[in-house]
């Protein structure tokens, strides 16, 4: 049993707590949250909260940390973690800025210290499915992938909240959702080379928009298009095209409260064939892979080149959104 703090303790850390309650691999011993109102909807679910990191990276009987805080305290909290012995899973986005993913993997490659990501896209029984028949060449060549993860969710938030913000996260729809369709491209095609984005404020009043559009460049001239937007109704899709067939996911709903995937698989001569894939705990499963790899019994499937790649990728798009350019990832 990995014994953690989650460090922020708003919606998703909150999330996160409940999402672990039955494991068997993570025990959550402690929060951790300078806000007082947050502290007490901590308790009300019956988790022990504190106001400073420094109390939960002196106890011994502690062995990692979940940080969920906003974006701008990632870094210090990943360091201070990493020079206390502590392993690490980080939320998304990792960093916004590619030499804070350097400083912080090279920290947490120094301390010895398990580094964990928040995509629990990539645990998804029908993103495996994508992946491994992406990887056995099932579909052929790999030509382009395509991405929309919508939500209407951040109508409910209060205008102060800091998702909406556009100085603590500029490019709101990117680190909401799009982040996950960037990496979910990066596990099939790798490094990205280069990016442009289009960011709006269409149908709300969010300073840090509502409405993204992405397209990325990778090697040998493949393409991946993302779709972010926060004011439409929730859609989750996914597809791949290959040389000689592609595959499409959609999900029935928002995957925090998962009802499963409608999984599409057309083979160049055959009927498109579709298939149900029932509902999984992946935001549990992405943690509990990560535990699993501090003991040594499993292996973390993303990589700390794939994390620097998807911070790239966010710097870049980031960019791209704010300056309206295209901007070269490999630059960042």
């Amino acid at each position: 049993m990995i014994n953690v703090a989650i460090v922020g303790l708003g919606w998703w850390g909150l999330n996160i707590a409940n999402a672990l309650r039955d494991s068997e691999v993570v025990k959550v011993l402690q929060g951790v949250d300078p806000d007082a109102s947050s502290r007490e909807r901590a308790a009300a679910i019956g988790l022990d909260s504190v106001a400073d990191l420094t109390d939960v990276l002196e106890r011994d009987d502690i062995d990692a940390v979940i940080i969920c805080s906003p974006h701008r305290f990632h870094l210090d909290q990943m360091l201070a973690s990493a020079a206390a012995g502590k392993h690490i899973f980080c939320e998304k986005p990792f960093s916004t800025k590619a030499a804070d993913a350097v400083v912080a993997l090279e920290a947490a490659e120094a301390a010895q210290v398990r580094v964990g990501i928040g995509h629990e896209r990539r645990f998804e029984p029908a993103m495996i499915e994508l992946q491994n028949l992406c990887a056995s060449g099932a579909l052929g060549k790999i030509l382009a992938f395509e991405g929309n993860f919508s939500q209407d969710k951040f109508l409910a938030l209060d205008p102060t909240n800091w998702r909406l913000s556009p100085i603590e996260a500029p490019v709101g729809p990117l680190s909401a959702t799009g982040i996950h369709l960037v990496d979910l491209a990066i596990s099939i095609f790798g490094d990205p080379k280069e990016v442009w984005a289009n960011l709006s404020t269409q149908a709300t009043t969010f300073a840090n928009g509502d409405t993204l559009s992405v397209t990325l460049t990778f090697d040998e001239g493949r393409t991946a298009v993302i779709t972010a937007i926060l004011t439409t109704p929730f859609i989750g899709r996914v597809a791949v095209y290959g040389s000689t067939g592609w595959i499409e996911i959609r999900d029935r709903s928002h995957p925090e409260e998962s009802r499963g995937w409608d999984v599409t698989v057309s083979m160049r001569g055959e009927e498109p064939k579709t298939h149900f894939m029932p509902p999984y705990q992946t935001v549990k499963r992405n943690i509990e892979s990560w535990a699993s790899s501090i003991t040594g019994d499993e292996i973390y499937p993303v990589s700390h080149d794939e994390i620097r790649a998807n911070v790239r990728a966010f710097e870049a798009i980031s960019r791209s959104a704010l300056e309206n350019r295209v901007v070269s990832t490999r630059a960042m």
